[in-house]
Formats: C-alpha cells, sequence, structure tokens
C-alpha cells in the first residue's frame, strides 16, 4: 500500500498550488481520500474529505471556499487544489485514506485513518 502526495513548493499569499496524491495497493473507491495537514507546533488538522466512490466531498471550514478536492478513478489518484492561500496554510500535507465507501458522509477527520503517505511541505509567505 502506497499513499504518495506531491506537489508542495512556496507560494505567496493569495497564490495557488495544487497537490496530488497517487495511491497504489488497495481498490481506490473503496476507500475516502483524506487530506490532513500539520503545521510547525500545531495539532494536525484534516482539511478535506474525497469519496471516489461516488465524488462527494467535505471540507473543514478553515479551507472552505478556497480548497477543492476531486479524484481520477482511473489514475487512482486524488487532488487538492489550494486557492487564495495565506500564510496560517503552511503546513506538511498528508493524503491519507479511510476504508469505506462515504459518499456525501466523508469523514473530515485525522484520527483512526488506515494508511498514511508522507506529506508535501507547503510554504505561504507574505
Amino acid at each position: 500500500v502506497q499513499l504518495q502526495a506531491s506537489g508542495g513548493g512556496s507560494e505567496q499569499v493569495g497564490g495557488s498550488l495544487r497537490l496530488s496524491c497517487a495511491a497504489s495497493g488497495f481498490f481506490f473507491e473503496d476507500y475516502a481520500i483524506i487530506w490532513v495537514r500539520q503545521a510547525p507546533g500545531k495539532d494536525r488538522e484534516a482539511v478535506s474529505c474525497f469519496s471516489p466512490s461516488d465524488g462527494s466531498t467535505k471540507y473543514a471550514e478553515s479551507v472552505k471556499g478556497r480548497f477543492t478536492t476531486s479524484g481520477d478513478n482511473a489514475k487512482n489518484t486524488a487532488y487538492l487544489q489550494m486557492n487564495n492561500l495565506n500564510v496560517e496554510d503552511t503546513a506538511n500535507y498528508y493524503c491519507a485514506a479511510l476504508y469505506g465507501r462515504y459518499g456525501s458522509g466523508c469523514p473530515v477527520r485525522h484520527v483512526g485513518l488506515t494508511f498514511w503517505g508522507k506529506g508535501t511541505l507547503v510554504t505561504v509567505s507574505s
């Protein structure tokens, strides 16, 4: 099983970045893909959930309206499009998988997840 996040980098306030999460070793549509971030010295925060089984998405309030998660089932890949970035978005971003076809109940949470990938660093500067 592997989850590989990529696409991080440095961006200025107001800019955009697109993260990708390539999954392998499990049936993509049987899991929810959750993006979790952790800023230096802070707790983990789940920011979005994508349900490949039906395309449903959910977001944390902190990113709603700025971030969009999606996926390509044929490529076993999920995405996190991040727009209008601010300095508080600076963090290591991880993609994780949670077993279950959650649909509209896709949970935005960072505990009890099934698989985790390594993070990709996003740095936003003013």
